[in-house]
C-alpha cells in the first residue's frame, strides 16, 4: 500500500513538470523530482527535506560535492552524481549556446554572462572571455583553476588565449566562491599587469569581472582599469629602463 502511495505521488508530481514546468514547485519539490532519478523506488521527500536543512538553498544543494551528498541519509553515489551533474551541464549548455548568439553589448549583458559562466564552481577559476571588434564572443578559456579561495593568473596563459583566438578585446573574469564580489589588492595589481601586457600586443582588456554567487563586480565600472595613458607611460617606461648587466 505504502509504495503504490509513492508511486501515485511520483507520477502526479512528474505530471506537474510536464504540464507546466517548475512554476509553482517549492525548492524541496525540486529536489524530490530529481531524486525520483536517484531513486527509482520509495519515499524521497525526507532526503529532499534533509538536503534543504543542511545545504539551507536549492543552489547550495547543486554546488555541494559528491562526497558532501553523500554524507545526507538517503542520498547514494547514483544520486549524488545526479545532483553534481545539474550545473556543469548547465555551464555547457550555455557556453555553446551564448557562443554561437551572444554579442556582450552592454555591462549588465557581460555581468549576466559571467554570473553564469561560473555558476556552481567550488574553487576559484580564472577565465579569459575573447571577443571580436564589436563585441561578439569567439570563445572562454578557462586559463587556471585554483583553490576554495586563490587562483593564479598566469599571464603567459592568459596571453595566450587570447592570441590562439586572434581576440581584438577580453574580459577577464574570476570567481570568490562563498566569499564577496569585491577585488583584493593583488587582483588590481594582476589585473593592471595584464592591461599592460595585452596592450603591447594590441588586445584590448575592457574589463575583469569577479563574481561570488548572485553577485558581481565591474573593475571597469569602479575606476580599477588602467586608463590608456597610464598604460602608455608605463610601457614607456619599462622600454627606458636599462637593462641588468
Amino acid at each position: 500500500m505504502m509504495a503504490a502511495t509513492h508511486d501515485g505521488h511520483r507520477k502526479r508530481m512528474r505530471e506537474r513538470f510536464r504540464i507546466s514546468g517548475l512554476e509553482g514547485f517549492s525548492e524541496h519539490e525540486v529536489l524530490e523530482l530529481i531524486l525520483f532519478y536517484g531513486r527509482t523506488r520509495g519515499n524521497v521527500n525526507d532526503t529532499a527535506h534533509a538536503l534543504m536543512d543542511v545545504f539551507g538553498s536549492l543552489p547550495r544543494v547543486l554546488e555541494a560535492s559528491p562526497e558532501q551528498l553523500m554524507l545526507i541519509d538517503g542520498i547514494g553515489e547514483e544520486s549524488a552524481t545526479l545532483l553534481s551533474l545539474i550545473l556543469p551541464l548547465f555551464r555547457r549548455y550555455s557556453d555553446e549556446v551564448n557562443q554561437v548568439r551572444s554579442k556582450l553589448e552592454s555591462r549588465q549583458v557581460t555581468l549576466d554572462y559571467c554570473r553564469t559562466m561560473m555558476a556552481g564552481y567550488r574553487r576559484e577559476q580564472f577565465y579569459v572571455i575573447c571577443l571580436t571588434a564589436d563585441g561578439s564572443i569567439i570563445c572562454n578559456r578557462k586559463v587556471t583553476e585554483g583553490t576554495l579561495s586563490a587562483v593564479t593568473a598566469y599571464p603567459r596563459l592568459v596571453l595566450e588565449a587570447a592570441l590562439n583566438s586572434n581576440a581584438h578585446s577580453v574580459v577577464l573574469c574570476h570567481n570568490h566562491p562563498g566569499g564577496v564580489a569585491l577585488p583584493s589588492e593583488d587582483d588590481i595589481c594582476t589585473t593592471r599587469y595584464l592591461q599592460q601586457l595585452m596592450e603591447g600586443v594590441g588586445i584590448i582588456v575592457l574589463d575583469h569581472v569577479i563574481v561570488a554567487g548572485n553577485q558581481t563586480y565591474s573593475m571597469a565600472q569602479h575606476g580599477e582599469l588602467l586608463h590608456p595613458s597610464e598604460i602608455m607611460r608605463a610601457m614607456v617606461a619599462a622600454a627606458e629602463k636599462p637593462l641588468r648587466k
